[in-house]
């Protein structure tokens, strides 16, 4: 039998999160000597902070390592209740609040509870990696919309409105975005929502992970804050990753509707049960302990980003937007692309070509830009030191002299 006809079409409808197999390959080369600069990640190079750290220790010894509820410890819970109330100025109560292994966890579990064959799912592009595999998992179809650096990578309410067919059952946002950056305000949060209160029919899912890396100070919002008619469709997604810096942790939340929450709970008991027990205690000391540990990490953030996109934009070919959230900058390399093919130093005019160059010729791993579903450009992580960021874009500028 071929492997084809072994595996599900399920799994062979997806592929492996390029990230990660970039992240792999680049540490196979390092492993062997080679001197890359891996600016591929999203995660944070900071350690996570000693009171989340100490709540675990203290978790192991008090013996809090045994299964918990499904949906998590009830004190974790009433943690996850507290912050969207002082924090966004959402009302949940603990029973539409779940606990999960890792946003992506809460994100697929999500999808598999609402999501039936040939459902449709709206995902403005770039977009992060695993939302449209997720969908595919789910036997929905992924309705990618393109909304590239000229509209500061943000949906329009228009190209939503053209998108919603019959079959929308769900639109995806993310912001601050991975991998762009980009940031909703208010109005264009308002102004989408408006489109979404003529569709009743269609859930809202709003993933929130960089929410605290905000390189702005302006204040957050996300479309609940401007369309709070959507709550009864609307699932806010969230986690301790990305803020505290624990993606090692795998925790992340969700809050909804209690009706979906409870179909999430049930898919997950039947997947992974709870989350590690330990992890879910250093989470409640996370959202309920003192919250200075996210400054200097975002203040390092500010510092890097403004370095980045200085000099991203001083190099031939490339042009580079500010952010105004997470650790991300998003070139657009379609000129340089161009340029290098012309050249004959990259054989085809694709972002994959580019990426490879600047790995094999140039020691730095970068994201190519289709992962993200554009095409073009690629995206670095500046969760990274300030010497390593010169030293990867003296070379990314060597490579597109």
């Amino acid at each position: 039998m071929s492997h084809s006809q072994v595996l599900s079409h399920r799994v062979q409808a997806i592929k492996e999160s390029p990230t990660l197999a970039i992240t792999a390959k680049a540490a196979k080369y390092k492993a062997e000597g080679r001197p890359i600069i891996g600016l591929a990640a999203g995660e944070p190079d900071f350690d996570t902070p000693q009171h989340i750290k100490d709540a675990a220790k203290a978790a192991i010894d008090a013996g809090y390592t045994k299964y918990t509820p499904v949906s998590g410890i009830p004190s974790l819970k009433r943690a996850v209740v507290a912050k969207f109330k002082n924090e966004n100025g959402f009302d949940y109560t603990v029973n539409e609040v779940i606990v999960g292994v890792g946003g992506k966890q809460t994100i697929f579990n999500l999808c598999l509870a609402v999501l039936n064959k040939g459902d449709e799912v709206i995902i403005p592009a770039p977009y992060w990696v695993s939302y449209a595999d997720i969908a595919m998992v789910a036997e929905a179809v992924p309705v990618i919309i393109d909304c590239g650096i000229e509209q500061g990578f943000k949906l329009l309410p228009a190209q939503l409105e053209a998108a919603i067919t019959p079959k929308t059952k769900l639109v995806m946002f993310n912001s601050p975005s991975n991998p762009t950056g980009a940031v909703y305000n208010l109005e264009e949060l308002k102004a989408l929502g408006e489109v979404l209160l003529k569709h009743p029919n269609i859930l809202v899912a709003t993933d929130d992970m960089y929410e605290h890396v905000n390189l702005t100070g302006e204040k957050f919002y996300n479309i609940l804050n401007a369309a709070p008619a959507l709550k009864s469709r609307c699932i806010v997604l969230n986690g301790v990753s990305k803020a505290y810096s624990m993606t090692g942790w795998r925790i992340g939340y969700a809050a909804g509707p209690a009706y979906i929450i409870k179909a999430m709970e049930i898919l997950q008991s039947q997947s992974t049960s709870n989350a590690t027990s330990i992890s879910q205690y250093a989470a409640e000391a996370a959202l309920s302990g003192p919250q200075e540990c996210i400054k200097p990490m975002v203040a390092a953030f500010k510092e890097r980003h403004q370095y980045v996109v200085d000099r991203f934009n001083a190099m031939p070919g490339l042009r580079c937007l500010m952010a105004g959230g997470a650790f991300y900058a998003f070139p657009d390399a379609r000129e340089a692309i161009a340029t290098l093919h012309k050249a004959g130093k990259i054989g085809a005019a694709t972002d994959m070509a580019l990426a490879e160059y600047l790995l094999e010729k140039f020691d730095v791993a970068v994201v190519p830009g289709s992962a993200f579903g554009a095409e073009g450009y690629f995206r670095i992580s500046f969760a990274t030191s300030m010497d390593n960021l010169k030293n990867a874009l003296d070379r990314i500028a060597k490579a597109l002299e």
